[in-house]
């Protein structure tokens, strides 16, 4: 990507202390950035139901649907579509041949591009106001995701210039990088910055990025609970975040990040 001129926005965002201290901040996009969770989510209980139904488990317990929250956040956020599949088979105690995870992985692949296609995807409002602010204090900005999909969501959503660099789901199979929690794919970014990940920070919603972001010794790990639900505030903090907060604004607005 080539250096951008920062969209105007508003003068009175200051950033909080929190984030004075960083050099460069590296961000996850589904969740993140885009409202893209909720439909990579839905796109995982269409797949997983329908091979649940087709191929009914001996337990009762393993036929139970895809939780879109619970199961979503635990298993496959934040991780390749393969390793998502994978995981979430493991912890139904299912010993799913390889090429069936694949075709599983597939079929959620092409439910999730339809439904990009037909709906779109917008950015958060406070993540832009957030970006924007950090644009004012110079501050280098990278977008990491495992997905594939990063930038055209990212496009879609309007927001690809706002970022000096992406290191999407296409570039981590290129350079062979291991998936989250291994923390790769934010250090090639950071590393793409020219700022080591000591003096960066890493902002992610799913508990497998927000452990990366800490194993790869980041200055400051941000997690992002949108949902709220019962313990998802704990579980980041317990996988590696510094700080939770629900929406990025919260950055921006002086005292709130806690």
């Amino acid at each position: 990507m080539t250096p951008h001129t920062a969209r105007p926005g508003p003068s009175e965002d200051p950033l909080t202390p929190v984030l004075r201290g960083v050099a460069a901040v590296v961000l996850d996009t589904d969740g993140v950035i885009t409202d893209s969770a909720r439909v990579h989510a839905a796109a995982w209980k269409s797949a997983f139901d329908a091979f649940l139904l087709a191929h009914p488990p001996e337990d009762p317990r393993q036929r139970r649907p895809f939780d879109e929250q619970d199961d979503y956040l635990r298993y496959v956020d934040g991780k390749s579509r393969l390793d998502g599949a994978a995981a979430f088979f493991v912890s139904r105690g299912l010993d799913v041949p390889a090429g069936t995870v694949r075709e599983v992985a597939a079929d959620k692949e092409k439910l999730f591009t339809d439904r990009l296609r037909e709906h779109g995807i917008d950015a958060y409002p406070g993540t832009v106001r957030l970006l924007r602010a950090l644009h004012r204090e110079q501050v280098p900005l990278a977008a990491a995701s495992a997905s594939r999909h990063a930038g055209e969501l990212l496009t879609r959503a309007g927001v690809l210039d706002l970022f000096d660099t992406l290191v999407d789901g296409a570039e981590a199979a290129r350079l062979e990088l291991p998936g989250k929690p291994h923390p790769a794919l934010f250090l090639e970014a950071a590393r793409r910055l020219g700022v080591p990940a000591d003096r960066a920070a890493v902002v992610e919603d799913a508990l497998a990025g927000v452990e990366a972001g800490r194993r790869g010794g980041f200055a400051l790990v941000v997690g992002v609970d949108r949902t709220a639900g019962p313990g998802t505030r704990e579980a980041l903090l317990k996988h590696g975040a510094h700080l939770v907060v629900r929406d990025l604004a919260e950055l921006i607005e002086t005292g709130a990040a806690k």
